[in-house]
């Protein structure tokens, strides 16, 4: 029996800076018995050079040698065409594979004998699976810097300041969606000095959002009277009624603040509505508006576009901020890497690289799709 050879390749996705393992997780996989592979430059974005990984151990390669080696193959996000491309038969590819947006990318590999674990799946509630959640991670990293993000486009203070020349009210920020990434802006908000005040569609959030004190917004609708909570630890999608019902008594609340960040996504499906475009007109110029759910299917925001800075004529500026933990690359490769080792350490056993249908986690990850056998070195 020869030794797992696992590969991380170089993210090629535009404006996509994160890379799949670090030098700390090498070291570590190195001491669980895998031989690892790096694409040459695949950590230079994440300022990791290629000598960081030689040094922890691991073999810097080409792209082709790569493919031709690794059993499985490690990336952020769901590989391009080329990449796609290189795959062969009999190998495993690991990574955030949006599977829910991609079933076409899945299905080719699929049908090239190329098993796919996608950590979009994991199921979120299992506590022996924490470790390993790797949107959880990113989403946190995602919370934290667009409170930054908002600070940063944001011409006053967020903190209260007493001066010589008088005194500087606090920002008024509200977040949208109190989950992972809605919790760390608040949490970042807070400790940058402003007023905060949270919403989400789940009541039993109410206790975290004012355990980061801040204020839990109460939004009491007819069309909204049943509880937002859904399975898998999500939010579950409102219906459009509900949505609209939500958005008119939000109105008021967003267009007195100074800071709005919109954290409400729903996986592979187009993020709901919750500012429109009127309301956005009617807050006060130089406020700022954070949407983290933007995307090519939408936003959270009505106008926001993806990896775009707009100042409308209104003078609120809009910032679409889909791609936050690529924007802090070293940090959230870091966190991603982590959930990596957790997972291999789960999944290999005496060597072997093991998808069990049986097994919960496993068979989420894999889609519950009937992927048996084992990748064998």
């Amino acid at each position: 029996m020869g030794t797992l050879t696992i590969g991380a390749i170089r993210e090629r996705a535009p404006g996509e800076r994160r890379v799949a393992l670090v030098p700390e997780a090498v070291t570590l996989l190195r001491r669980a018995g895998l031989d690892i592979l790096i694409e040459t430059g695949a950590g230079s974005g994440a300022w990791f050079t290629d000598a960081d990984y030689t040094d922890a151990g691991a073999t810097v390669v080409p792209p082709d040698e790569l493919y031709a080696r690794a059993d499985a193959v490690l990336c952020v996000g769901p590989p391009d065409p080329e990449s796609a491309q290189a795959l062969r038969a009999g190998q495993t590819v690991i990574g955030l594979l949006e599977p829910l947006r991609h079933p076409g990318l899945v299905k080719e590999l699929a049908e090239h004998g190329i098993r796919t674990v996608s950590l979009d799946l994991l199921p979120r509630t299992l506590s022996r699976a924490q470790s390993m959640d790797a949107l959880t991670s990113q989403a946190s990293v995602a919370g934290y810097k667009a409170a930054l993000v908002a600070a940063d486009a944001y011409d006053r203070f967020f903190p209260m300041l007493t001066t010589a020349a008088g005194t500087m009210r606090p920002a008024q920020v509200l977040v949208l969606g109190a989950g992972v990434a809605g919790l760390q802006a608040i949490a970042t908000a807070r400790r940058l000095g402003a007023v905060v005040t949270a919403y989400d569609v789940r009541p039993a959030s109410r206790g975290e959002v004012e355990s980061l004190g801040a204020r839990f917004l109460d939004v009491q609708s007819p069309a909204a009277a049943e509880p937002g909570t859904g399975q898998g630890g999500y939010a579950r999608e409102l219906t459009e009624q509900e949505q609209r019902a939500q958005r008119e008594a939000l109105d008021t609340h967003i267009a007195r603040s100074d800071i709005v960040i919109t954290t409400a996504q729903v996986p592979g499906r187009k993020p709901p509505l919750l500012v429109t475009a009127a309301v956005v007109e009617r807050m006060k110029p130089g406020s700022v508006v954070v949407d983290l759910a933007a995307s090519e299917l939408g936003g959270n925001v009505e106008g926001s576009e993806p990896d775009k800075t707009t100042v409308l004529d209104s003078g609120v500026t809009l910032i679409g901020a889909g791609r936050l933990p690529a924007a802090m690359a070293t940090a959230a490769s870091t966190a991603y890497a982590r959930n990596l080792v957790a997972l291999l350490r789960h999944l290999v056993r005496d060597g072997e690289l093991v998808l069990d249908p049986a097994d919960e986690i496993t068979a989420a990850l894999i889609g519950g799709a009937a992927q048996k056998g084992s990748a064998s070195s």
